[in-house]
């Protein structure tokens, strides 16, 4: 039987390890997709930390995934054949459940998150439902394909989350992955000013070159906002720390709305009254996208409004030692904004 390369996580903290895996057949609705370009994102350094939770283990990381069908098993999605481009939605579902029924796969009751309770992309090679693929338009290059199946996605469904509409302002708190694509995304929805937040000068640079307003993160960031703009109708806090989101809610005009997408199991200080009453201010969650969401996307990115060309800062082979410590680069907030393996086959 074939085998192919796959980095795996092995236990908690510890450094993904090489392993072969073999390919097993497909069942009826598979593809087998050739991953051509896969995103490290910061929420793999969470599952790797064990936080919120550790996957089951042994685990292929990786949910940032973009390749060619290789080949597919009986009965597959319409629209998807060999040889096609393909970005990975990184959540299957049922389609059937009440949530899928809904148009929100996201919270599918047996839904399964590749590259965390299934095998991801941190691989040559990668399986999973058909109908979790989508057609990559020729204009958009596979690497930037790859990130836009997460960090993109992700910023994209909270901007919808939070209702922004034309002409509105926003605040965007991080300026990562999910931060660069966030306010490309907002201006090109209608925003009208959009303020980039972050403690790293060249990441704050690159989102000014994107059409932000820089700002230096810090306790006087929303000060600033707020003196500059009289406060905004969205903010999206990207990081996961409990000053980042407090500031996210601190820059809100009245009826402004809140998006918290970092991951973190700290807690807040919420005043009530202060902060949402008053202001008839809104917080709300935002938990990965949804599959309606990506062909839309991938048209934003086709007619030139989202360049993530400047966001793929370092590209890596499927090996342990630059994947490694790429992956610690982003636990300590390094200057790279997105890191993409890019496999190459044993030869």
């Amino acid at each position: 039987m074939t085998t192919y390369r796959a980095l795996r996580l092995v236990a908690k903290d510890a450094p993904l390890v090489e392993e072969q895996l073999l390919v097993p057949d497909l069942v009826e609705g598979e593809a087998l997709v050739r991953v051509q370009a896969a995103g490290i994102c910061r929420s793999d350094v969470h599952y790797q930390q064990g936080s919120p939770r550790l996957p089951p283990l042994p685990r292929t990381l990786g949910h940032e995934v973009a390749g060619v069908v290789e080949r597919l098993g009986p009965n597959p999605a319409p629209g998807i054949a060999p040889d096609m481009r393909v970005g990975v939605h990184y959540q299957t579902s049922c389609g059937t459940c009440r949530a899928c029924q809904a148009g929100n796969d996201q919270f599918c009751v047996s839904g399964q998150m590749v590259g965390n309770s299934r095998e991801g992309g941190y691989a040559e090679l990668l399986i999973v439902p058909s109908r979790n693929l989508v057609p990559i338009p020729d204009p958009v290059p596979i690497d930037q394909a790859a990130i836009m199946m997460c960090s993109s996605a992700t910023s994209y469904h909270a901007l919808r989350r939070a209702r922004l509409q034309p002409g509105e302002r926003v605040a965007v708190f991080g300026l990562g992955g999910l931060g660069q694509s966030a306010v490309q995304l907002a201006l090109a929805l209608g925003a009208s000013q959009v303020f980039g937040v972050d403690t790293n000068p060249a990441k704050a640079a690159l989102a000014a070159h994107y059409g932000a307003i820089p700002v230096a993160g810090g306790p006087d960031a929303a000060t600033q906002i707020l003196e500059e703009s009289g406060g905004v109708d969205v903010s999206l806090e990207l990081v996961g720390l409990p000053e980042t989101t407090t500031g996210a809610i601190d820059v809100l005009a009245p009826q402004g709305r809140a998006a918290a997408v970092g991951l973190t199991e700290a807690p807040i200080e919420l005043r009530i009254y202060e902060d949402l009453v008053l202001r008839e201010a809104e917080l709300i969650g935002v938990s990965d996208h949804v599959m309606s969401e990506l062909a839309p996307l991938l048209d934003i990115a086709a007619r030139g409004d989202l360049d993530l060309s400047r966001v793929v800062t370092n590209r890596v082979p499927l090996e342990p030692g630059p994947v490694n410590k790429a992956l610690s680069d982003l636990a300590s907030f390094g200057d790279a904004v997105r890191t993409v393996i890019e496999p190459v086959e044993a030869g």
